[in-house]
């Protein structure tokens, strides 16, 4: 018998109709909204625009997204039919304010600061010109699981309810920051490394924080950052960075900074909100100051399956899922489909790349009616093993624990 079919054919003849064609346009005019081009003038008429409820320049269809506010969770249920990459169109946005809307043709990124030599600034077309990198990459947001400190393990957090589609990997290409921080002259003892967003200041409670903005070490900018212009083969949609966004292995999305204007180095440690006020672990388990800045994500794993899915007894299902890590690739994954109480290896398939996810799947054939749980379990590299139970944090950051997730069975 064959399996089950878990996908939404209507999703996904959707989704193929509203894709773009892989181009390669004037760069100078790489701003895309509904499938289009944005020119110089599109993008001047564009500059004083409200922004929409969102702020959020793509389409959000609620086949694909979940949205919360300002942001857009990609919907795993909609991934069947996805390969390896995240499709510009179907990948998550987190803005702390609103997307702008920036002209690469008078776009320039300035680099200063007390740890470099010669200081200096860049357009858009001297970055093109560079020597390039690609690399698969994933960003995730440091909520992501969020949601799952209160449905799962009963506990209050504070923001965005993310259930698990606060990720995406993506093929980005772009300049090492290396090169242009040589460029601009890095010193020996430079120290950190902080670049900062073209979106609107970001205001909470009364406070202006001002731009987005985080520091790195200048040994992690100096080993594997990119500064990216291309996503999935296409300019970087503005949603997603246009004209340039840092891309950061392995660490929290905050880190890889969109919109970049300007880059500061200096010799002495720098901070921001998003290092001292957010992005650390706050509550019972931690120091009263907080923990230390946030940077590498842990272990996940996700069903591409609906929450709450509905399937018959007696079929024939081909479950698939997608395991990652912020330290590394994934080494081996474990399914449960009995709530916890015997598990099985589910095959790896398809690419297995650090910093990125590995794809896997298995097969069920439900016997029983009612409520089930399905649970995921991967193991990285470096022998890290999701953990049944996350620790606590005012902020809700970093979920890790095995989620439970839950399908309903019913009779034929």
């Amino acid at each position: 018998m064959p399996y089950e079919n878990l996908d939404d054919e209507a999703v996904r003849r959707r989704a193929r109709a509203g894709r773009t064609p892989q181009e390669a346009p004037d760069r100078l005019r790489l701003a895309t909204v509904d499938g289009r081009t944005l020119d110089e003038k599109d993008l001047d008429d564009r500059a004083g625009d409200d922004p929409s409820a969102s702020g959020i320049v793509k389409p959000l269809p609620p086949e694909l997204f979940v949205e919360h506010e300002t942001n857009a969770e990609m919907r795993w249920d909609a991934m069947g039919d996805v390969g390896f990459h995240v499709p510009n169109d179907r990948f998550f946005v987190r803005n702390h304010t609103s997307t702008p809307i920036v002209d690469a043709a008078t776009w320039r990124l300035r680099l200063h600061g007390t740890g470099l030599s010669a200081p200096r600034s860049f357009g858009y077309e001297e970055l093109l010109a560079m020597p390039s990198v690609t690399r698969d990459v994933a960003i995730e947001c440091a909520g992501n699981g969020r949601s799952l400190f209160t449905t799962q393990q009963h506990q209050e957090v504070a923001g965005t309810p993310w259930r698990l589609g606060g990720i995406g990997v993506a093929r980005w290409r772009g300049v090492p920051l290396a090169t242009v921080l040589e460029r601009a002259g890095i010193t020996p003892d430079a120290v950190d490394v902080m670049a900062r967003g073209l979106d609107p200041a970001y205001v909470a409670d009364g406070v202006d924080h001002g731009r987005v903005r985080r520091p790195i070490p200048a040994a992690k900018a100096l080993r594997d950052v990119i500064l990216a212009y291309e996503m999935n083969d296409e300019p970087l949609p503005p949603d997603h960075g246009h004209p340039v966004r840092l891309v950061v292995p392995g660490w929290i999305g905050l880190a890889s900074v969109k919109w970049v204007g300007d880059i500061e180095v200096s010799t002495s440690p720098l901070s921001s909100p998003w290092n001292t006020e957010f992005y650390r672990m706050f509550g019972d388990a931690y120091p009263p100051q907080g923990g230390a800045p946030l940077t590498t994500q842990g272990v996940r794993s996700a069903f591409e399956l609906p929450w709450n899915a509905t399937l018959v007894a007696g079929r024939p299902y081909l479950l698939r899922g997608r395991s990652w890590s912020g330290n590394g690739r994934i080494a081996d994954v474990e399914v449960s489909l009995d709530g916890g109480a015997t598990w099985q290896r589910a095959p790896l398939r398809g690419p297995h790349v650090a910093s990125t996810w590995t794809r896997w799947q298995v097969t069920w054939k439900p016997a029983e009616t009612g409520r089930h749980f399905l649970l995921a379990r991967a193991t990285d590299e470096t022998g890290a093993v999701q953990p049944s139970h996350t620790t606590h944090n005012d902020f809700g950051y970093l979920f890790d624990a095995v989620v439970r997730h839950p399908v309903t069975v019913v009779s034929g």
